[in-house]
């Protein structure tokens, strides 16, 4: 993977970060420079962090290779450093975005198909535990940006992965959910390079069709019919149908009751008349 895949992850982890501190991003880099490499280090091996401690080894790990860190820390410098921003510039540039994005969901579905391989070997029996960890290798940029955030001194508690999942989060929990099927049932009988290779299209797909197409959650209409079938919504529209029925029900029931009234009150007041006028 190293290094046409591995680059343009640490290229997005730090162009990540510099777009969640904002206009004010150079000027946090130059004031406080340990902490802004200290989030970018997190986002870039966020994946393994995460992975590692729910299977309760060293978060540490990723650091061990130097090779990594000194290629993450050339590119977080290059990001926010380099000479009239230029590095950035280009890293933005929307083709080469295009390509840079390829590279990085690759990558990512590779992430997915080894954390759960990995998850396996320790955990054979658990397919819980391989899912999960799959996801936390391919969404663990997501999943610890709240904690990388407290690092800059950001707390926003309300908006994190699980509260508010992205499409990527998603994705990586349909990839890991199928990458476990296919190890662990015959459900899935295609060779594993076939469903790996789909897999990548997956992602790639719906990456570049968020780029070009702007299309931010395709599994957005699907959630909304499986939540209204399954989650109570049906019941709701029911129960909300029954609430105005009796609301219309009593309204007509009441203004009949008033005309009634009223009639009978005018005729009242008619009959007082003509009493009147036959006793002058």
């Amino acid at each position: 993977m190293w290094p046409y895949f591995d680059v343009p992850h640490y290229i997005f982890s730090a162009i990540a970060v510099r777009d969640d501190l904002g206009p004010s991003a150079l000027q946090f880099a130059r004031q406080h420079p340990f902490s802004c490499w200290l989030s970018t280090m997190m986002i870039s091996f966020a994946g393994t962090l995460l992975a590692n401690f729910l299977l309760g080894e060293a978060p540490i790990e990723p650091f061990r290779n130097h090779f990594d860190v000194l290629a993450a820390t050339a590119i977080w410098y290059l990001v926010f450093y380099s000479p009239f921003d230029i590095f950035y510039r280009v890293s933005t540039f929307f083709p080469i975005k295009l390509v840079l994005s390829v590279l990085k969901e690759a990558q990512r579905a590779y992430k997915v198909s080894h954390g759960v391989a990995h998850a396996c070997r320790v955990y054979p029996e658990s397919y819980l535990v391989q899912a999960m960890v799959g996801i936390s290798k391919g969404a663990g940029g997501g999943i610890v940006k709240t904690v990388e955030q407290l690092v800059r001194g950001v707390w926003i508690p309300h908006k994190h992965e699980i509260l508010h999942p992205s499409f990527t989060t998603k994705a990586c929990v349909i990839a890991a959910t199928v990458f476990t099927v296919e190890r662990n049932s015959n459900l899935i009988t295609a060779p594993h390079d076939l469903i790996y290779l789909a897999v990548v299209g997956f992602f790639v797909y719906f990456k570049l069709s968020a780029l070009v197409l702007h299309v931010k959650d395709p599994l957005a209409p699907l959630e909304n019919i499986f939540c209204s079938i399954f989650m109570g919504g049906i019941w709701e529209a029911f129960s909300r149908a029954v609430e105005t029925t009796k609301e219309e029900v009593n309204s007509s029931q009441k203004h009949k009751n008033d005309d009634n009234f009223l009639t009978v009150s005018n005729k009242q007041k008619n009959g007082t008349k003509k009493e009147t006028k036959k006793a002058k």
